[in-house]
């Protein structure tokens, strides 16, 4: 399906030299003389080699055809990850290179979304939030209560992010699985 390079978005699938890319990030550049343009950044599915782009955004790109399931995420072994379709109970592996950087987040029965074209993953969405706990920070400062200063913090996951002063090792706390930014305090 042929569309214009302006409309490709973060997550899309597109088809390029009879390749399948992912897109990691697209923006619409317009200068102020000259045509204006859309820079995308891809990963290449099969080997996972990152490729820059610009189109004019006007250009015809060739979007792949992808369906998106609801999957389960089972466990990680030494052949990668292990997903399972909550409807019709397929159970599904996909490569540590297609699940990449979202790999720390995956947490035992959570809900992704997985985009599968002729039958195979290609690319894996999280949830835009996960809680974890923080195993180790600087110890609380008394009178510290500004949050406006962040203290590194390591997570559950194995992730380090910024935490206000406030939490301390043991918090329950909820971050972004986009960059590992803290969000706020568990509310369980």
């Amino acid at each position: 399906m042929k569309v214009i390079a302006s409309s490709i978005r973060k997550g899309n699938i597109i088809e390029q030299d009879g390749r399948l890319y992912v897109v990691l990030s697209a923006e619409n550049i317009h200068p102020g003389k000259g045509t204006p343009v859309s820079q995308i950044e891809m990963r290449r599915i099969g080997d996972g080699v990152k490729v820059s782009e610009r189109y004019k955004t006007t250009d015809q790109v060739e979007k792949a055809t992808v369906e998106d399931h609801n999957y389960n995420y089972l466990y990680e072994d030494g052949d990668g990850f292990h997903f399972m379709n909550a409807e019709n109970y397929d159970q599904v592996q996909v490569s540590k290179e297609t699940v990449g950087s979202a790999a720390p987040y995956l947490q035992e029965n959570m809900t992704v979304k997985l985009s599968m074209h002729e039958g195979n993953p290609v690319a894996i969405q999280l949830p835009q939030r996960v809680t974890l706990e923080v195993v180790d920070t600087e110890p609380v400062t008394k009178g510290q209560t500004a949050s406006s200063s962040y203290k590194p913090a390591m997570l559950s996951n194995g992730v380090r992010t910024g935490v206000p002063p406030h939490v301390s090792t043991g918090t329950r706390i909820v971050v972004m699985t986009e960059d590992g930014s803290y969000v706020e305090r568990a509310k369980d």
